[in-house]
């Protein structure tokens, strides 16, 4: 288990792309990440979380283009005032891997403002990044707090302080016809 103190120290890179699993922090929360389409590490992250397999991961993206569908302009103009930001929107996603989509036709994306952050997932392709925790526990809101929960079972840590603001994102849904829905 090795651990950094910043997304940008390129053994992170390496390390996410040769299918390992980590605990960085996101623009909200400290999530456990992986790369959306490795599907090994993606069950890996279910394993540890203990979370229910009918349910869809966050999706971290460094632009539109890594969507696995493509938005129309309405959309994309939705995704352009909301975007960069802590703000998750559920789209349409029937082009998104089984192993993310699970029982849905859609995925929930987030392109978060951390410039480091964005570097990385451009660096490395779609991240999966469910908060740091196992189901049904409260948020890892420090690198500690997940070792505590996830200990060497995770490839990698990022330590990049406390959270002082345990707010989720918020979570936007635009629906096929174009309309949005504030769910969270």
């Amino acid at each position: 288990m090795k651990r950094f103190t910043t997304v940008s120290d390129p053994q992170v890179t390496t390390l996410l792309r040769s299918g390992a699993i980590g605990v960085i922090r996101t623009d909200t929360l400290y999530g456990i990440v992986c790369l959306a389409d490795d599907e090994q590490a993606v069950d890996r992250i279910y394993q540890l979380k203990d979370r229910s397999e009918h349910k869809s991961p966050i999706v971290l993206i460094a632009s539109t283009e890594q969507l696995y569908d493509d938005p129309s302009a309405e959309t994309l103009n939705h995704l352009d005032a909301l975007w960069p930001g802590p703000v998750s929107i559920i789209l349409p996603s029937q082009q998104a891997p089984k192993w993310l989509r699970r029982e849905n036709d859609s995925i929930a994306y987030r392109l978060p403002a951390p410039d480091e952050l964005q570097k990385l997932i451009s660096r490395t392709g779609r991240l999966i990044a469910p908060s740091a925790n196992p189901e049904a526990h409260v948020p890892a809101m420090s690198i500690d707090e997940a070792y505590d929960y996830f200990g060497d079972s995770v490839d990698f840590y990022v330590d990049e302080g406390l959270v002082e603001d345990d707010r989720p994102s918020k979570l936007i849904r635009i629906n096929q016809d174009g309309s949005i829905e504030r769910l969270r």
